[in-house]
């Protein structure tokens, strides 16, 4: 093969700080006759001290992702600087053809690849000459580094296991989010909002790696690093072997993969049993709607796209209410559609029933509140007993913000008699953290709390004056909050109600999930209980039938369908369970 550009007979690599100072010193926009040492292009910081200029530089190809990614990677071997990268990124734009192995010598201008502040020092090729073949060794790393910046663009191998925490972008995109040392915690499921939180997601941002399958096009057809029956990995799966180069683009680091990895698939677990006679659970839906309630409408507002997938969607809310098997099931992200036959209600409540089962839901005439879902309570006709009508709170932080809260009260039944005290479920989904329209005290804080900490705080506290005043009219003082309040275990919502007395039935905060968001589990759904409920708390678990599991087995998916009629992925939040001593002896 001929050369692209004459070699130099005068070419020799030139140290980091001797390249730096001919740069400073030379105001010509052509490169020195010397090969210059990629970790002298490199620097020590984010951007390229040689940004702008051309430099000759040689090296090894350690991938070549011209087709997918508009690029290879060049790697020599070192500068002896531990601070700086010894490998950067090779534009393709003038198609020099080159395969992993490939030893070069390469005369381009210096660029950062990308917008903003996290870009790839990279190098637009001008001439390109063969030098034969090469190897360029590997970095190891059995820890998460201090600063990625100092591998950027190398061949790196990971020597620990990691821990699969979040699988959004793997569908679309073949990306994996995982962890070193364990999962990743919500920083406010872990710590108290300020300081202790954002210590908890430095650690999180420092342990963080992406997964990436070598691509920029999307919906890979499969994810060619998985193995063939692992493609939809579980959260707290591990990794080990990982292999390919620091890459940053899209706003962050990630590897490019370039061998397969070997997967320690988790388990999916069996549903928990708790102690006691009545059992409380809660399960935000993901918005069940149905379409016009007739098999058609589709698709819908939220949730089901067509009449298939709604029907995925309740034979697997069947299968995990039916594996739990509570008495009461608070429920949250369910189309707000009335109470008719049509409704998402009655026909969730129809598949419910198919096999023989009595359950019932609370009907209160209208809403609650005004918004596209609502909640809702369900329960088995046999074990309780519905007393008197539902009670709603609207007005305030409730309507357009928070959902409606919905109140019933309860007695246990053996037969056709009362067999304990009656009880009260109060169903609840306050305000989520998204930003949109929030203002003053509503809009992020900056302590890990997200936005309308404040309204949720607020609806904390109307939530608990509404229950003094008996809006049951059962005169009970077992009352069960319970519902998706969209806080962690730390944030003030949940402080306010814990002190005031009520009580967690999960226990210590910071030790359990029941969702995970960018990787990261924590627990926005919540069983609290009055003092004297509390008295007589027989157990509480959470299940982790739903949140560990990618999205792309979930109803909506193209490759659902095998699922159905199990309870995986039934939604993206966990249930809760708890059990209570209720009946008399």
């Amino acid at each position: 093969m001929r050369p692209c550009s004459p070699p130099s007979t005068a070419l020799r690599a030139v140290p980091v700080a001797l390249a730096a100072l001919l740069a400073a010193c030379s105001p010509s926009p052509h490169p020195d006759t010397a090969v210059v040492a990629i970790g002298a292009v490199q620097g020590d910081a984010a951007r390229s001290p040689l940004e702008g200029r051309e430099v000759v530089v040689e090296g090894v190809v350690t991938a070549d992702f011209s087709r997918q990614l508009d690029g290879w990677f060049l790697q020599d071997g070192g500068d002896g600087d531990p601070a700086t990268s010894d490998a950067l990124f090779v534009s393709a734009e003038n198609a020099f053809a080159v395969r992993a192995g490939d030893r070069v010598r390469v005369r381009g201008r210096v660029f950062e690849h990308g917008e903003g502040e996290a870009t790839l020092t990279a190098l637009r090729p001008l001439a390109l000459e063969p030098l034969g073949r090469g190897e360029a060794a590997a970095a190891v790393l059995d820890a998460a580094p201090a600063d990625w910046e100092r591998y950027e663009g190398m061949h790196v191998r990971i020597a620990a296991p990691l821990t699969v925490s979040g699988h959004r972008d793997l569908a679309r995109r073949g990306v994996l989010l995982a962890a070193f040392d364990g999962r990743l915690p919500a920083p406010t499921e872990a710590a108290a909002p300020g300081p202790a939180a954002a210590a908890v997601a430095a650690d999180n941002a420092r342990r963080t790696l992406l997964l990436d399958d070598g691509r920029g096009d999307e919906d890979p057809p499969a994810i060619w690093y998985l193995p063939d029956d692992a493609q939809a990995p579980r959260a707290g799966s591990t990794i080990d072997g990982a292999e390919g180069i620091v890459d940053q683009r899209w706003g962050r680091y990630r590897l490019q993969l370039t061998a397969p990895v070997q997967l320690q698939a988790a388990p999916r677990p069996g549903p928990p049993r708790v102690a006691g006679d009545v059992r409380i659970a809660t399960l935000n839906l993901e918005n069940l709607f149905n379409g016009d309630g007739r098999g058609g409408g589709f698709p819908t507002e939220r949730g089901a796209g067509s009449s298939e997938q709604l029907a995925a969607q309740l034979e697997r809310l069947a299968a995990t209410m039916a594996a739990l098997d509570p008495d009461v099931v608070a429920l949250a992200e369910l189309e707000n559609d009335g109470y008719a036959a049509t409704s998402s209600i009655a026909q969730l409540v129809a598949a419910l029933n198919r096999d023989g089962a009595d359950w019932r839901f609370a009907d209160a005439g209208r809403g609650p509140g005004t918004d596209a879902i609502r909640v809702g309570l369900v329960h088995r006709a046999s074990r309780v007993r519905a007393l008197g009508a539902p009670a709603t709170l609207d007005g305030g932080p409730f309507g357009q913000r928070s959902r409606s809260p919905l109140a019933q009260a309860y007695v246990p039944v053996a037969g056709s008699a009362d067999a304990g005290p009656a009880f009260v479920v109060v169903a609840n989904h306050f305000k989520s953290k998204g930003c949109g329209e929030a203002g003053g005290a509503d809009r992020d804080q900056g302590d890990g709390q997200g936005c309308w900490n404040a309204l949720r705080s607020d609806s904390a506290r109307r939530l608990m004056r509404w229950l003094a005043e008996d809006p049951t009219g059962s005169g009970s003082d077992l009352i069960a909050i319970v519902g998706d309040l969209n806080a962690y275990a730390q944030e003030d919502p949940i402080r306010i109600l814990r002190e005031a007395g009520w009580h967690d039935a999960l226990g210590d905060a910071g030790t359990h999930y029941t969702y995970l968001h960018e990787g990261q589990a924590g627990r926005l759904d919540h069983a609290l209980l009055s003092p004297a409920l509390a008295a007589r708390l027989a157990g509480a678990a959470i299940w982790h039938n739903n949140a560990d599991e990618p999205q792309n087995v979930g109803y909506r998916a193209a490759n659902g369908r095998p699922q159905d009629g199990a309870p995986w992925r039934s939604s993206d939040h966990d249930p809760v369970l708890v059990g209570l001593r209720l009946r008399t002896p």
